[in-house]
């Protein structure tokens, strides 16, 4: 029987919460995925710990955050391709991903090398 978007979005939202706990040592507050057209967009909350938020005060501090947790994720990034294939069927052509300091929320999208959004209609 063929998933739903719905099913499969949360899923994926499920496999990133425990990639992030069992890769990076803690998962995000909340998590919600949605399937738009070749992209998967994945908006988590709460991934900043109390310490990172005091270090994100100063420019500097802010630079520095969201360097290594984008080191830290580009690290992990094939099993992050490989649990949206696994899911989804789609092959992950490119991934964006960006930190806001401000609201601790972090922002992934993958792009696909088709459009996943179609195969639900």
């Amino acid at each position: 029987m063929k998933k739903s978007k719905g099913s499969i979005e949360s899923d994926i939202s499920k496999a990133i919460t425990q990639w992030e706990k069992d890769y990076l040592g803690r998962g995000s507050v909340s998590v919600k995925t949605d399937i738009l057209r070749d992209m998967i967009i994945v908006n988590l909350q709460g991934v900043l710990t109390p310490a990172e938020y005091s270090v994100c005060e100063t420019k500097e501090g802010m630079l520095t955050i969201k360097k290594t947790r984008a080191e830290l994720v580009e690290s992990g990034l094939e099993s992050l391709k490989d649990i949206i294939f696994t899911i989804s069927g789609g092959e992950v052509r490119s991934f964006h991903t960006d930190i806001s300091s401000r609201t601790g929320e972090r922002v992934r999208v993958f792009k696909l090398n088709h459009d996943l959004e179609k195969d639900f209609m």
